[in-house]
């Protein structure tokens, strides 16, 4: 497992019977999480009086108890620093556990020796393009949602990189790069976070078991003739990360060379000593 534990700002205190509790800054948080099935005792005080709470309806969706929780607020993420907002579907725009991608990615373009280009594909609120950029490459971040490419553009402000070269695109990805590759544009890595399911700007609907292959042959069309790291994540219940490992491995790795390794993200836990489980990545580098 790829732990992120290099925050400060951010914590699990503790998790169990299906939830979460968090410290993100000064904000106690209690969320949802669908892999902590096991029990905790709860001993600390925290999980009665947090800052905000939510709730999943039995219907579908749920909503916040926010009590004094604040509309917004600020961590920081050792040089990065992200806004944060709780939103719907129990979000708060930032997911903690994707630092060790960050961290990834940043010392590999730190160590390449050359101008790197890095394609963000379902960018969301921009903290690998942030990362990508603070590192001193330039990025190209690429989400259908304008409201999270605005949010993306913030978190680049409060990062320090308001004038980073960063292209900030709203569009449908795959159209993106169908266009990107008739321009002849190519990138030297590419992050891509993409859903498990939703829906195009047109209505196409994307399921992520049935989308993800063509999907990632399609974006293999974007890469230089020297490219550095692909980042590939995915959230949806079920898909081994060796599954995210062997896609790339038959797309990228017989045309380029290099290898690849996948695992899961984790988060430690305070009060248990052990990492909760947050999604799976796959990861292929040159070197």
């Amino acid at each position: 497992m790829w732990i992120a534990d290099g925050w400060k700002d951010y914590e699990l205190l503790d998790c169990g019977s299906g939830e979460k509790l968090e410290r993100w800054g000064k904000q106690i948080l209690v969320r949802p999480d669908p892999q902590a099935i096991w029990e905790s005792p709860r001993k600390d005080s925290r999980w009665r009086n947090p800052d905000g709470r939510y709730f999943r309806s039995s219907t579908g969706g749920g909503h916040w108890d926010k009590g004094q929780l604040p509309e917004q607020w600020q961590v920081s993420y050792k040089d990065l620093r992200f806004q944060v907002k709780p939103m719907n579907f129990k979000h708060t725009g930032i997911f903690p556990e994707q630092a060790a991608n960050w961290d990834f990615a940043m010392e590999k373009i730190r160590k390449a020796g050359r101008p790197i280009r890095v394609l963000n594909l379902f960018g969301y609120t921009g903290a690998a393009s942030v990362a990508c950029a603070a590192a001193g490459a330039q990025v190209c971040h690429v989400d259908a949602a304008k409201g999270m490419v605005a949010w993306a553009k913030e978190n680049a402000k409060l990062s320090g990189l308001a004038d980073a070269p960063i292209r900030w695109i709203v569009d449908d990805c795959a159209k993106f790069v169908e266009r990107e590759i008739r321009r002849g544009k190519t990138y030297d890595a590419i992050i891509m976070d993409p859903p498990s399911y939703g829906r195009g700007p047109s209505g196409e609907v994307w399921k992520l078991e049935e989308n993800l292959y063509p999907f990632l042959k399609l974006v293999t069309g974007v890469l230089s003739d020297d490219p550095l790291f692909i980042v590939l994540n995915s959230y949806t219940t079920g898909l081994a990360p060796s599954v995210l490992g062997y896609l790339l491995h038959t797309l990228v790795v017989e045309k380029y060379g290099g290898h690849v390794e996948w695992n899961e993200l984790g988060l430690p836990c305070t009060a248990s000593g052990m990492a909760l489980p947050c999604g799976a990545t796959g990861r292929w580098m040159s070197e």
